[in-house]
């Protein structure tokens, strides 16, 4: 897939779920805008409940909805459709409730039923104030589209996070101006149907828009429902080796069978969203690391290290009918950094040196660094830290942070391709903290049952990189610019795994 073909294809995706939301939205909308306007007793607490739902930040509402719905299209649809309802309800009640009652009362005295007086009446004499409501909700969801990556879902947003996470400035950039320009598109062709119906008898209003209703389903089906072959589908984390390795798996699998593979990169909330999907069987594989199986996963106490292997592998076959295959040979444990600045100040070389001098640093992790069993709370509590401040930051932006003296201290990943360039110093976890690493695939026994051949597939990624040779493909990716695709074919191929 070129560039220009990996746009277009996150463009239909992204058009696809904000249509598919504006068009449910705009008539419940209409629909719940129309009742409230005709029982007035009910309009200020339906108003003031739509208001409240309004406020749920939309990282909150797509959490709170994975449980129901799981990760991926359907959940992004469904928190788009809630936060598009309050402009479409308000706009409506708004428009029919400001008509002139001395209107709608002549209307009665001519014997008009309350239906014709709607349809005749209310709907085009309020139709400029639903029009307004309608483009403001098509704008924001457009927007609020790009969101829809964090939970595994298509779209632009795909780009701009994929950008953050590879450090790529210009994907990000692109992201960001594409779905500028998709807001700009759809609310110039709303504008120009505005004008199209106010130039000509508003009655022809619904006709208008039941045709173009119709059409634009018609095209959210094509695009939405292709005909398809089966495919495998595989997930990563927002992570620049793990999409390395997604495109591997692609790579490997569509190379040796016949199956074709779709990659949803970047899950946001990475295990803890991903191993439910999996065993809701949205997703088939994914790459994982042991110690993330062994303490987030199965949500075992203590530390892991290779000799429980067996144990969690039968763990995984009894409790999800998963099994772990293709253990890649590195092993990306977490470590911490300090500025070079203030560590040659201070002398730091060990996490206990570091302990000293916490309280007056800034530390800084991604979220689920603070809520793993082998994170922040446990690691504070061996070594004795006490920041000054600790923040919650995207992990690919934690290195511009350090950068920008914005964070002092921060965790990384051992196979970090951003270390070399870095002006930071790598401490030595003088306790052995942390736990044993090692990446390999976790796979659903059902889909390695009906697909035989995968087993010996995917199985050739055993032994295959080693932590000095994930550490440069993840650089040649976050500091060359290289396209992870790319980069994970280059390797294949000097590797002899490719025909």
């Amino acid at each position: 897939m070129t560039r220009s073909d990996f746009y277009i294809e996150l463009i239909l995706e992204h058009l696809t779920i904000s249509i598919i939301a504006i068009l449910i939205a705009g008539l419940i909308g209409l629909i719940i805008g129309i009742l409230i306007s005709e029982y007035k007793g009910a309009s200020e607490f339906v108003l003031m409940f739509i208001n409240i739902i309004y406020t749920i930040p939309s990282i909150s509402l797509l959490g709170l909805l994975i449980p129901f719905s799981g990760i991926g299209n359907k959940t992004a649809i469904i928190a788009l459709i809630v936060y598009a309802l309050l402009p479409m309800v308000r706009s409506t009640h708004t428009g029919i409730t400001n008509i002139d009652d001395n209107i709608i009362e002549a209307a009665r005295g001519m014997g008009s039923t309350d239906f014709q007086i709607l349809y005749k009446i209310q709907l085009p004499l309020a139709f400029p104030v639903i029009m307004s409501g309608l483009r403001n909700m098509v704008i924001m969801t457009i927007a609020l589209t790009g969101i829809a990556s964090f939970i595994g879902a298509g779209g632009l947003g795909v780009a701009i996070y994929r950008g953050i996470t590879t450090n790529n400035m210009a994907m990000t950039i692109a992201g960001s101006l594409l779905i500028a320009i998709l807001a700009f598109v759809l609310d110039f062709i709303l504008g120009r149907l505005e004008k199209y119906v106010n130039n000509r008898s508003r009655k022809k209003l619904v006709p208008v828009l039941a045709v173009l209703a119709i059409g634009i389903v018609t095209l959210v089906t094509l695009v939405a429902f292709p005909m398809k072959k089966e495919k495998i589908h595989v997930a990563t984390k927002p992570m620049t080796e793990q999409q390395i390795m997604g495109e591997m798996l692609k790579y490997l699998i569509e190379d040796e069978s016949n199956l074709e593979v779709d990659i949803t990169h970047g899950v946001g909330g990475g295990t803890s969203n991903i191993q439910p999907a999996m065993e809701a069987g949205e997703f088939d594989i994914y790459p994982e690391y042991t110690g993330t199986g062994w303490n987030v996963v199965l949500k075992q106490d203590g530390i892991y290290d290779e000799s429980m292997f067996e144990e969690m592998q039968k763990e995984y076959n009894d409790k999800f009918n998963m099994q772990w295959l293709g253990m890649y040979g590195f092993n990306n444990t977490f470590g911490l950094v300090v500025d070079k600045d203030i560590a040659e100040e201070h002398n730091i070389k060990t996490y206990s040196d570091l302990a000293k001098y916490t309280p007056d640093l800034v530390f800084g992790a991604e979220y689920d660094f603070f809520e793993r069993e082998d994170g922040y709370d446990a690691l504070s509590e061996l070594y004795g830290f006490n920041f000054e401040k600790v923040v919650d930051i995207d992990i690919g932006l934690k290195h511009k942070a350090m950068e920008q003296k914005e964070i002092n201290v921060m965790n990384i990943f051992t196979t970090d391709g951003q270390l070399s360039k870095a002006n930071v110093v790598v401490l030595e976890d003088d306790k052995g903290f942390y736990p044993s690493y090692i990446c390999g695939n976790v796979v659903r026994n059902e889909v390695l049952e009906k697909h035989p051949e995968l087993k010996d597939i995917i199985s050739k990624t055993d032994n295959l990189i080693s932590e000095a040779e994930m550490a440069n493909l993840n650089y040649l990716v976050e500091s060359e610019g290289q396209d992870p695709k790319v980069v994970a074919k280059t390797f294949l191929e000097e590797k002899g795994l490719l025909k």
